[in-house]
């Protein structure tokens, strides 16, 4: 699978982002994202050390911010292929297992379409799968 889409990345993440995964990195140097698609924490992006976080043979590698690796399920890929994620970080609790939890900052995903639109907030809606 391709980690581009002509030529534009997958997964980008916004200064905010990349900011608070050098916080994170400072206490757990290596870690990566799991495009969660619902359940307990909603459908936000779940940081995890990765010595804790088995990727499934069915996970999508959609690319790397910060040097950390980005995730997805195969369902979750089917109906968001055509986007663009752009992990960012807004006030509030991350999620229960997710690294960014206690910091009183929380990653949350961002979606345009590939080709030009608007981004959206797709971090607390339900999956679509």
């Amino acid at each position: 699978m391709e980690t581009t889409v002509n030529g534009e990345p997958r997964v980008l993440a916004t200064d905010s982002a990349l900011a608070l995964i050098t916080e994170i990195r400072r206490d757990h140097p290596d870690i990566l994202f799991h495009q969660s698609g619902g359940c307990c924490d909603g459908s936000s992006p779940m940081c995890y050390p990765a010595s804790e976080f088995m990727v499934g043979d069915s996970d999508v590698k959609l690319g790397e911010i910060g040097g950390v690796p980005v995730y997805i399920s195969a369902s979750q890929f089917e109906a968001w292929k055509h986007t663009q994620l752009i992990i960012d970080v807004v006030p509030g609790r991350g999620g229960m297992f997710s690294l960014d939890n206690g910091r009183e900052k929380r990653f949350l995903t961002r979606s345009r379409l590939f080709g030009g639109g608007e981004a959206c907030a797709v971090s607390d809606v339900t999956s679509r799968a």
